[in-house]
Parts: structure tokens; sequence; C-alpha cells
């Protein structure tokens, strides 16, 4: 009878989990189709963000869900839309220039591995544990393996790898700042979602009209992989994950990071034809593994007298 429940219960979250997996693994090869075509940094992250707002709007006038009208809500977006969206998103395009996007991917992998620093750094009741150290130290050693830093620290491989690096810096830097100041403002999440990425949008279009000419067409090969990444990877994709939360959990949701190395690792090699050497899964588990020791709890020593 047990079973049965669990695997009901399964059944709410485990396709939204896997489609998720998917959508964000594969949204590394999607990138490097638009940059390859000679999309800019800056246009990816635009038209993904462009494309996810549309995607996110459609969803709310479904649900009839209305969106946030208070300053402090969207002042609190803006923030979140910069660390989470609108830098990150130009900067894994700009990476994706110089490295490929299997490599992306696995860096992408540390983000837990960064939230966790910046959630020390804000979060007044976390606390830097034996594992917690142990966990960074084995996750940074792994991306210095898949940058195959022996190699020396000139060249492009270097400059994507960094680029990627700080992409994943600043998811680390806005989920902490979402789970202190965004996630329980009022509004449903994907009413917030939208607000986010409407942000990014917005930040995006402001910078890219600035510094960057009118796109040429890039092919229908590159418009529809950033058709793809937009409504689907940025958009959707908010979808997936809030009903992953709300029948799984957050614990569960946030596993989808060790599953998404795996899917743009195939994607990069299988759509792309990317190489793949033993450094980039040696340090790629060396990166799943630092997450895994990170998420241990330390041992209680035991009282005199128990």
């Amino acid at each position: 009878m047990e079973g049965s429940v669990e695997r009901v219960a399964a059944a709410r979250w485990l396709p939204s989990f896997v489609a998720l997996s998917v959508l964000w693994g594969s949204s590394f090869a999607l990138i490097k189709i638009g940059v390859d075509a000679g999309v800019s940094p800056l246009w990816v992250a635009l038209w993904r963000c462009l494309l996810g707002t549309i995607a996110l709007l459609v969803v709310c006038a479904v649900q009839r869900v209305r969106l946030p009208r208070d300053r402090v809500t969207w002042g609190h977006a803006a923030v979140v839309a910069a660390l989470l969206n609108a830098a990150p998103f130009a900067l894994f395009a700009y990476g994706e220039q110089h490295v490929d996007s299997v490599l992306a991917g696995i860096i992408n992998a540390t983000t837990p591995l960064l939230t966790l620093v910046f959630v020390l750094m804000m979060v007044a009741e976390e606390r830097l544990s034996g594992p917690r150290l142990a966990g960074l130290a084995l996750g940074f050693l792994g991306v210095l393996v898949v940058l195959g830093i022996w190699n020396g620290i000139a060249g492009g491989t270097v400059v994507g790898g960094v680029a990627c690096l700080l992409a994943t810096t600043c998811y680390g830097a806005g989920f902490a700042y979402t789970r202190r100041f965004f996630s329980h403002r009022p509004g449903g999440v994907t009413a917030l979602s939208t607000v986010q990425i409407a942000c990014a949008t917005v930040q995006l279009a402001v910078v890219t009209a600035a510094v960057q000419e009118v796109p040429t067409w890039p092919g229908w090969y590159a418009a529809v992989a950033l058709l793809v990444l937009g409504v689907l990877g940025t958009g959707i994709a908010y979808i997936l994950n809030l009903n992953v939360i709300r029948h799984a959990g957050p614990t569960i949701a946030s596993t989808v990071t060790y599953v998404i190395p795996l899917w743009s690792t195939a994607f990069g090699a299988l759509l792309l034809g990317e190489p793949i050497s033993w450094n980039t899964f040696a340090g790629a588990v060396l990166v799943i593994a630092g997450i895994l020791v990170t998420r241990m709890k330390p041992r209680v020593p035991a009282t005199a007298g128990t």
C-alpha cells in the first residue's frame, strides 16, 4: 500500500523533473548553436529573456494570475533578474564563444557550491562546517580539473571557463539574495518568475541597444534554437520547477543539478560533435562529489552521561 502511494506521488513530479533536466541540460547546446551562428552574447541573452517573458505572460493569462504591483517586490525582482538572468545568461553565451557546451554545462554544476558561499555570507543562521568546507574545496578542485589548469592560464579555454564560472557566481549570489529578500514576497511563484524575467528583459534591452547593432538573421537552425531556449528553457522551465517543488519539495527539486551535466554532455556530443576528454569526466565527478559532501550533516559529539 505504501509503495503504491509513493508511486502515485512520484508520478506527479517525476515527469516534470525529467523534462526540466532535459530543458536546462540542452540550454548549453542551444546557446552554442546561437553564438556559432554569429549571434552576439547579449542578443542571445536578450532573445532568451524576451521569449521567456512572453511564454510566462501567456501562462499568467491562462491561469488568470495577477502580477504584483508594489515597488518593493519589483525592486527586489530587478536585483534578482540581474543576478540570475541578465548577467549569467550573457556570460554563459560569451563563455561559449571560447569553450564547448559540455564544459559550460559542467561548470554550471558548481552553482550549489557558490550559492552556499553567498548564503554563508548573507544568512546569519548558516554556519561553515567541516563537511561544507571540504565539499567547497573538492568542488572547486573539480573546476580546475575540468579546465585542465595544468595546461596553463592563457588561452581561450580558460577565458571562456572563467566567464562561465562568473556566471555561476552570479547564480550563487542571486539564489542567496532570493532566499533572503524575494522568495517570500506576496504573489505566486509564476507571477514572481514573470516579474523577474520581465525585469531581466528590460535590463538586457537597455544594455544591448546601447552597445550592439541590430542583429542579422542567423538562419533557421539558430532561430529555432533560440526559440526553444527562450520559450521552453527560460519560460516553461520555471513552471516545471514549481511543480517539482510543490509535489516533491525543494530538496528533491535541487537535485536536478546532478542530472544537468549528463544532458549537457549528451547534447554537446551528439548534436554538436564536441569531444569529451578524461578530465571532463573526472572534473564532473569531483564537482558533484563536492556538492554531496557539503550536504552532509556534521557529527554531533556524544554528551557525557548519555
